[in-house]
């Protein structure tokens, strides 16, 4: 397969299209975080209906991006990328419509079919079609690009979501779609491996599929409705069971979309366990300090979204950076230190309790996002370019979706087990707060109710003016507690990735796998 400089004409319009691509996806992850305020309120949703808003489209995401991946090996890379942008732009234009909670829910599905096929789309295009000694800094641009735009996420949903337009954070991905479609069609040649003719792994894809998102359901379920109930233990038993299914079948196919000999790469397994904890931390951290600062610390939903500029300064001018020493020097000290300066940032910032407001955050929360930041900046390119680096040509949409679907689901993860740990910690925390305090059983009861909410917990009606301040301070009290224990397991799993770091990642021998 013919691959082209990066500097090429052919070169620069792959990067422009997988990148603006690729932003569509990642914006939509970040803004969200900042405009659940404005969500909840305009669409009356409950703090469950926000994470089901989240995880609607990580869990078809987790489902269907492996699919996706071995789509593009091979169909043609370019194609399935387009059936995916056009899918993605629906949804979007769907979402930006929803006029209740589970609209949007709904339609975050059809968001999650189109990611699924366009976001391993992305790196499998640059990685087959740029040329191997240039792998690696095409890789960190990409990076360093879509994290730009996805950083600025924040801002740009804070802006809009202030002032009643959140809804243009999915409106936006049609006028970008469609210029992507535009010049894929027009500039992008087809990218298809010719060796690859064999037919499609029809009964590994259903079992992958239904595996992940019975699994997937299962884990978002059970803090509602408990380990004993069917919709927990049946979804997770099931999904358990169709996951041995499909490593029999990928054994025993003679076409397998996910070869299990990618495993027999050391590089490959240990890169995907750092991304499994490492995105786990960030997924959960990220979500935390948004509704923290925005309901809990006085924050605008601007300000919040403005307040992680250093850590989008960091990304553009580290990650390319990063990129380039890593096809130099290798991986490894960047899969390392990464990890653990971004464990040391959330660490930082699990310590910080109420505060005036944004005139604090110099002081408050700049240190940690400006550790973590770094952190993050040093990792992401080295991290994409080991696990593209450790495969063969053929198989890097398949590597892309193993990776993303791994990263994914450890938002999930984060979503429903961290989500549903942060209620608990909340409600026990709030019961020692409101021990003490003149209320009735059924007051409080009432008021503990609230904890499903998180920082968008409302002093119930009917309590005296008095009693309704020691009930707010309490939520705030409450709340600030759950965080940083929340924002500590955060910490916890980004050291864990740079111990996976330093006991799998070697120097990567290049096209390791065949």
């Amino acid at each position: 397969m013919a691959t082209v400089p990066l500097r090429s004409i052919q070169g620069k319009w792959v990067m422009a299209c997988t990148i603006m691509a690729s932003a569509m996806a990642f914006i939509d992850a970040t803004a969200l975080n900042v405009i659940l305020p404005s969500l909840q309120q305009h669409l009356k949703a409950s703090g469950p209906d926000l994470f089901w808003v989240l995880n609607a489209y990580l869990l078809m995401l987790a489902s269907l991006i492996l699919i996706g991946g071995t789509l593009g090996d091979r169909l043609g890379r370019k194609k399935v990328f387009m059936i995916g942008i056009f899918i993605f732009i629906l949804g979007s234009t769907a979402c930006g419509f929803s006029s209740t909670a589970t609209m949007l829910i709904i339609f975050r599905v059809v968001q999650g079919i189109g990611g699924a096929l366009m976001i391993p789309g992305s790196l499998s295009l640059i990685s087959s079609a740029i040329d191997e000694k240039e792998r690696g800094k095409a890789i960190g641009t990409w990076s360093a690009a879509t994290t730009l735009v996805t950083m600025g996420g924040p801002a740009l949903g804070g802006a809009l979501a202030d002032a009643g337009l959140w809804r243009y954070i999915f409106f936006i991905n049609v006028p970008i779609g469609i210029i992507v479609l535009f010049f894929l069609a027009a500039k992008v040649k087809e990218i298809k491996d010719e060796q690859n003719n064999q037919g499609l792994d029809i009964y590994g894809a259903i079992a992958i599929a239904l595996g992940l998102a019975l699994l997937t359901f299962g884990f978002l379920r059970l803090p509602a409705v408990g380990f004993s109930h069917i919709q927990g233990y049946g979804s997770i038993s099931a999904g358990i069971l169709l996951l041995f299914a499909f490593v029999l079948i990928e054994r025993k196919s003679s076409h397998p979309m996910m070869p299990l000999s990618l495993f027999s790469n050391i590089i490959f397994s240990g890169t995907n366990l750092l991304t499994f904890f490492l995105y786990a931390g960030l997924g959960a951290g990220m979500l935390f300090i948004s509704l923290n600062m925005v309901q809990v610390q006085g924050y605008t939903q601007l300000e919040s979204g403005l307040t992680f500029l250093p850590f989008t300064i960091f990304m553009v001018v580290n990650a390319r950076f990063a990129g380039s020493l890593a096809d130099k020097y290798g991986p490894r000290l960047f899969l390392i230190a990464g990890p653990f300066l971004a464990g040391v940032g959330l660490l930082l910032l699990s310590f910080i309790k109420q505060t005036n407001g944004p005139s604090a955050y110099w002081t408050t929360f700049l240190p940690g996002i400006l550790v973590f930041g770094f952190g993050m900046s040093l990792t992401v390119a080295p991290l994409t370019a080991a696990v593209m680096g450790s495969v063969s040509d053929h198989f890097t949409g398949t590597a892309s979706g193993i990776n993303n679907a791994v990263s994914r689901i450890a938002g999930v993860f984060a979503n429903a087990v961290l989500g549903s740990m942060a209620v608990l910690l909340f409600s026990g925390a709030l019961q020692k707060e409101i021990k003490a305090l003149p209320f009735n059983p059924q007051q409080k009861e009432t008021i503990i109710a609230q904890t499903a909410n998180l920082g968008n917990a409302k002093v119930p009606a009917g309590l005296t003016a008095i009693q309704q301040k020691q009930v707010a301070a309490a939520y705030h009290s409450g709340f600030i507690n759950a965080y940083g224990k929340i924002m500590k397991i955060s910490a916890g799993l980004g050291f864990l990735a740079a111990l996976m770091a330093l006991i799998f990642i070697q120097t990567p021998k290049k096209r390791a796998i065949s």
